[in-house]
């Protein structure tokens, strides 16, 4: 019996599982670097999102032209996002189940994390937002861009938009949880900033994004001093 896909390849000019094709020409055209010349892109992965390998050339510091290849991950970009609340000296972060990090010898994969996802189209402070909204069940207005990073360069593409927004320990949350559609359960937990400070210390907060939005907050932000003295 032949397989459906014999005569084409997924996400190249047969249809992958989200309906994509021409997935082989990300990368092809790029000329901002004279030392980078794309020779060929090939698609490895029918997921969700897209595992690329790409043949280029690379010239040296001393002029020499060498043939590599790399492997990318191509899941979009992302952003997201702290909130705090000065007069009570606390965050609100997540708590969900990350598979990868289960697997990896994480405990049991539970992991403390600022609400984040996918652009998916919308711009990052929009995207921040739904995120929000989705996961932690909070309505956030203003947003504080933080800085854009790059997660994992050395095999993922995707770049993440940081911020930060006030937030009240005293709002009624509706709503939150993740989407259930995707499997997502979230559980929103409010912490002692302080203490958060110390789980990064302890290992009990892990998830690289979380630790860079909490490090900052502890750089910039005016927190009061604990026991509700004067701020120093």
């Amino acid at each position: 019996m032949s397989h459906p896909h014999t005569h084409g390849h997924l996400g190249v000019d047969v249809p992958d599982s989200r309906g994509r094709t021409g997935l082989d020409q990300v990368g092809r055209d790029l000329t901002r670097n004279p030392n980078v010349e794309v020779e060929n892109v090939e698609v490895t992965s029918d997921g969700w999102h897209v595992l690329r390998r790409t043949t280029f050339r690379y010239r040296g510091r001393g002029g020499e032209w060498a043939t590599q290849q790399r492997e990318t991950y191509d899941r979009g970009n992302g952003a997201t996002i702290l909130l705090y609340d000065l007069d009570s000296r606390k965050v609100l972060l997540g708590r969900q189940f990350r598979y990868p990090v289960y697997v990896n010898g994480h405990e049991d994969g539970m992991l403390l994390e600022t609400a984040a996802g996918l652009l998916d189209g919308d711009s990052p402070e929009d995207a921040i937002r739904r995120e929000v909204e989705e996961e932690l069940g909070v309505v956030v207005g203003e947003v504080t861009p933080v800085f854009e990073l790059f997660m994992s360069p050395g095999s993922v593409t995707e770049s993440i938009h940081f911020f930060a927004a006030p937030w009240s320990a005293n709002a009624p949350v509706s709503g939150g949880g993740g989407v259930e559609e995707e499997g997502e359960e979230i559980e929103a937990v409010a912490l002692d900033f302080d203490e958060a400070l110390q789980m990064i210390a302890s290992g009990e907060i892990q998830d690289a994004k979380t630790v860079l939005l909490l490090q900052w907050a502890a750089l910039n932000l005016p927190w009061p001093a604990a026991g509700g003295g004067p701020h120093v």
